[in-house]
């Protein structure tokens, strides 16, 4: 029998907009670099890799970094923003390294800079800002000694505010607060798989999200930020605003 289905339109590699330039590694400290291969389950029907797999990768090679220190954290990470810049996006098959660095610091929070490199050269830049917090109450903690020791060299001294800017979207549920009605509102379903041992949507699952709203418009961004306000917990129901003047 003849599959006579149209085939799959492919996606440009970036939005029309041009990437800002990357950040360079540091010239001393630390840096870490790891490896992996792009999966059947990271990619789009189109063979492009998803947003939310990168996020994975990402936070994989953090945890890598952290690990190959020897170092027990007296607490824990939560991510505050983290902004995805794009030259190409790699596709299914392709072997990526992954060199990541602390570029910046707060006193409880810090900057974290990853680029991705495919065989022809640097890919994608992901700059985030986490900050460090106490395990058993969620309050923030000081960097401390053994942080700068590990990673301050490479920071170069430079500082970092952790302070969320971007604009947040219209309530259409609280009274009194008006919505654009150019802007759409979808309940987005969460599922048990998305949640992590802290007991929260992890953050990856966020930027899939995005990649239901970029689905079939043919072109992927150059540049993604997103924010995270507070954590998503188990009986939660987000919804999804997506319109213009809007971030996914």
């Amino acid at each position: 029998m003849q599959d006579t289905s149209p085939a799959p339109r492919r996606e440009r590699p970036v939005a029309e907009a041009g990437p800002a330039p990357f950040a360079a590694d540091p010239p001393a400290g630390r840096v870490f670099a790891g490896r992996r291969a792009i999966r059947s389950s990271d990619v789009t029907p189109t063979g492009v890799c998803r947003l939310d797999a990168l996020a994975r990768y990402l936070q994989d090679v953090a945890e890598d970094d952290v690990a190959a220190t020897g170092w027990q954290a007296p607490y824990g990470w939560l991510l505050r923003r983290c902004t995805v810049t794009a030259r190409s996006y790699p596709r299914l098959g392709e072997r990526l390294e992954l060199r990541t660095f602390c570029s910046a610091t707060g006193p409880r929070w810090a900057q974290r800079t990853t680029t991705v490199a495919g065989p022809g050269g640097d890919l994608i830049q992901a700059v985030a800002i986490w900050a460090a917090v106490d395990l058993a109450t969620g309050l923030p903690r000081p960097l401390g000694e053994d942080f700068q020791r590990l990673y301050g060299e490479a920071s170069g001294g430079r500082t970092v505010s952790a302070r969320l800017w971007l604009p947040k979207p219209d309530a259409p549920d609280v009274p009194g607060q008006a919505r654009s009605s150019e802007a759409d509102v979808r309940d987005w379903p969460l599922r048990v798989s998305d949640f992590d041992t802290a007991q929260h949507v992890n953050n990856a699952v966020h930027w899939a999200a995005l990649e239901d709203v970029i689905a079939g418009l043919g072109w992927r961004p150059s540049t993604a930020e997103l924010e995270y306000h507070r954590a998503i917990r188990p009986g939660v129901h987000p919804r999804l605003l997506t319109g213009p003047g809007h971030r996914a």
